[in-house]
């Protein structure tokens, strides 16, 4: 496209509901936004490991109208990744202002009136691992926030999704504890959109009681 088709085709475009929901969970987990114009406009950019392809190729597809090339290779000494980027958009604007203080990624004061049961699943797949699979309970890589950002994520697990977590200190920062005891619970929130793919992350739920006979 010329760079005048490309403008008025970007007049066209508006986010969906699931694609709001998606960007949330995103956003709390490794993608980012960026803005070439002083904060007009931005662009989301996702990037993950080879391995991930199948989910690169999903979150292509799901946000394939923002999107005018497909995903590409960026290959150094230790990295082999799959990214892609949105145009540039101001609908990308509102998210900008809520995750990012002066360039820095924070967790947004409303995030309880943004985040979803599809959000959080997205969050989980992005960026998230079992403790183990004895005892189920998940961790969220959340080092790279504030710790005040980190409680305010596990205060909205507990209070909003009935999920019991907690912080958990790493010497690169705090995670977010989904402990086994709420396994149940949270798998039966985020089951219904996580990927084929990402199946692996997502274990069966323990069993409570026995069988009848």
């Amino acid at each position: 496209m010329r760079s005048r088709e490309i403008e008025q085709y970007k007049e066209s475009l508006r986010l969906s509901k699931l694609q709001r929901e998606t960007l949330i969970g995103l956003l709390l987990g490794d993608a980012h936004l960026e803005t070439q114009n002083g904060g007009g406009t931005y662009r989301l950019e996702v990037e993950y490991g080879i391995r991930q392809n199948l989910y690169v190729d999903h979150l292509y597809d799901l946000f394939r109208e923002w999107v005018l090339t497909r995903p590409r290779h960026k290959r150094d000494d230790s990295h082999n990744n799959l990214w892609f980027q949105t145009v540039s958009h101001r609908a990308f604007r509102f998210y900008a202002h809520q995750f990012y203080v002066e360039r820095k990624k924070r967790v947004p004061r409303l995030i309880h009136r943004f985040l979803t049961p599809r959000g959080l699943a997205y969050w989980f797949m992005d960026d998230a691992s079992l403790k183990s699979r004895e005892s189920k309970g998940v961790l969220f890589n959340t080092q790279g926030f504030l710790k005040a950002d980190v409680e305010r994520l596990t205060d909205l697990l507990v209070r909003r999704f009935d999920i019991k977590a907690t912080l958990r200190a790493q010497r690169e920062g705090w995670q977010v504890y989904v402990s086994g005891k709420s396994f149940e619970r949270f798998r039966e929130l985020v089951e219904p959109f996580v990927l084929s793919s990402m199946r692996y992350k997502l274990p069966a739920a323990r069993i409570t009681q026995m069988p009848k006979k």
